[in-house]
Order: structure tokens, then sequence, then C-alpha cells
């Protein structure tokens, strides 16, 4: 079985120590159940509180669209999420207005 190399310094030599892996060269030791779990795709809405597929959000300012007659108003609710990579990373349906990318960074979490 080949370990994995370490996640701070990329080192190849590890080794294992009961549950945990340890790394001989920066020393750092990790469970790698928990470090699969951490890799996913992390997105963090304006409040600091951190975003999953599924959730509601309302938007925090108004948005202007391009090639919309109207913009988008601060409170409007956005139901059922999607998280993408990218710069703009939530992807939806907002009623009335069709399917969006929008930046976490313009929305909180309800």
């Amino acid at each position: 079985m080949s370990l994995p190399n370490c996640p701070k310094c990329q080192s190849e030599y590890v080794y294992e120590d009961g549950i945990l892996l340890v790394c001989p060269e920066c020393a750092y030791e990790w469970n790698p159940a928990e470090v699969e779990k951490e890799e996913g795709l992390v997105v963090i809405d304006a409040n600091g509180k951190q975003l999953a597929d599924g959730d509601t959000v309302t938007l925090i300012k108004d948005l202007k669209v391009k090639g919309a007659p109207k913009d988008l108003k601060q409170g409007t609710r956005v139901k059922n999420i999607r998280l993408v990579e990218g710069d703009h990373n939530i992807d939806c349906k907002i009623d009335g207005f069709g399917a969006m990318k929008l930046k976490s960074e313009f929305v909180k979490k309800l």
C-alpha cells in the first residue's frame, strides 16, 4: 500500500503511527480520513458562513446584469443553489430572471 505525500511539504517519506500519518521532514501529523473530507469545494458567503449545495441565499446588494432590462435587487431570495468551480462559484435559477451564475461575495446564507 502506498501512502500519500505530506500535505504540508509534499515529502514522500511518510509513515504510519497508529491512525495518523507522520512526515519526518516537517513533523506534520494528520489523519488521512479528515484530509479527504476537507478537500471538497469550500465556498464562503459575505458573512463568512460556509455554503453548500441546495442552500437558500439572498443578495446583499443590487447587481447589474449585462443584457438584462432590469437589475437584481438587494434582498432577492435565491433557492436551491449549486456550487461550482470558478470566479462565479454559485450556479442558480432566479424566479422571474432565469439561470444565472453569482459570486459568493454578494450573497448571504439564510
